[in-house]
């Protein structure tokens, strides 16, 4: 086994108490000498796991930890930062006065995370419902990370949702916004942005010395020559000349419907689509199990499962905790893929 005690551990938020967010996190350490896992620490009440763990009959010791004392502690025992907010247990429910503490749990992960104290956060699934319900008001995980950022780093941030698997990474230039208005949100600056943010971080974090990046279009058959819309020739093909200037390895745009089977992916490190069903839903059918909720273009690592909170099934021990295994195994991959670029 490794030595976790020189590692420095990963920051793991615990999402939304109500939902499978425990149960893949207590599965994943009952599971870290059998897999193996890195080192990690739970931001959360210590109580309601506690709670959860014996609901699922697990037997999981909960060790309440500072993060210094995380990697040490992980052989023995699951470590546990513990919040300042209480949880109610109550599985499968939306509950509003769950919020502060699954809020807080992402401040002190990011804080962590950008402060030297954890290699890199990985988020379990929050409920958006929960959080709207008392008061949040982004969009989604996405967005806020990206704000956190820009506060407490000091610098702005322009986070890019990467859905990565064994067979795709995959990427929407917008994110949660209705079909109907992605026309108008869609710009030649926005698909250069998010293109050179993929870059870099494929580069910088998995490794990848020239990325190939294939740009979808947005129409059928990418517009047909301005047939069936005008968007591909003049804001998306724009775009991709852009990023080829700039010196990108980057095709497009390219028919959506003939992107993504076996001898198209082998072409390319990564796709850039334009919305988020037109990425979300190849990434899922190729490795709905295995596949990592990667944000790029922030200053630190953050990686989730690629699922959300199956409140119907929190608490039963069916939760299934291959995403969160693979999202903690990438983002201690992306860290060590990050420490290199440094050192070199």
């Amino acid at each position: 086994m490794p030595d976790h005690r020189k590692q420095l551990p990963i920051a793991v938020s615990v999402g939304d108490p109500a939902g499978i967010g425990p149960d893949i996190i207590i599965e994943c350490w009952r599971r870290r000498s059998a897999e193996p896992l890195p080192p990690f620490y739970v931001l959360a009440d210590p109580r309601q796991l506690r709670q959860r763990a014996a609901m699922l009959g697990a037997d999981v010791p909960v060790r309440s930890v500072e993060p210094e004392r995380a990697a040490e502690t992980f052989p023995d025992a699951l470590p546990v930062v513990a919040l300042s907010k209480q949880f109610n247990d109550a599985c499968g429910t939306i509950d509003s006065s769950n919020a502060p503490g699954i809020i807080e749990a992402i401040d002190r992960g990011v804080a962590d995370a950008v402060g030297g104290r954890a290699s890199a956060l990985v988020t379990a699934p929050i409920s958006k419902k929960t959080l709207y319900d008392a008061g949040f008001r982004h969009p989604g995980h996405t967005e806020y990370l990206g704000a956190l950022a820009e506060r407490i780093a000091g610098a702005p941030a322009q986070p890019v949702m990467m859905l990565a698997g064994p067979k795709l990474k995959v990427v929407p230039v917008t994110i949660h916004i209705p079909l109907a208005d992605v026309p108008a949100a869609l710009t030649g600056e926005l698909i250069v942005q998010t293109g050179a943010t993929v870059a870099h971080d494929l580069r910088t974090r998995f490794g990848i010395e020239r990325p190939r990046l294939a740009i979808a279009g947005l129409n059928p058959h990418a517009g047909e020559s301005g047939a069936l819309g005008l968007e591909d020739d003049v804001v998306v093909r724009p775009a991709v000349e852009t990023l080829a200037a700039r010196g990108l390895t980057v095709r497009g745009p390219l028919p959506a419907d003939t992107m993504f089977h076996d001898r198209a992916r082998a072409q390319y490190d990564a796709a850039i689509c334009m919305y988020h069903d037109q990425a979300l839903i190849p990434a899922k059918a190729l490795g709905f199990d295995d596949s990592v909720n990667v944000t790029l273009g922030l200053p630190f690592i953050r990686t989730s499962p690629d699922h959300g909170t199956a409140f119907d099934i929190a608490g039963s021990g069916k939760a299934e905790p291959a995403s969160m295994v693979a999202a903690l195994r990438m983002a201690a991959a992306m860290a060590e893929h990050s420490r290199a670029v440094v050192v070199s």
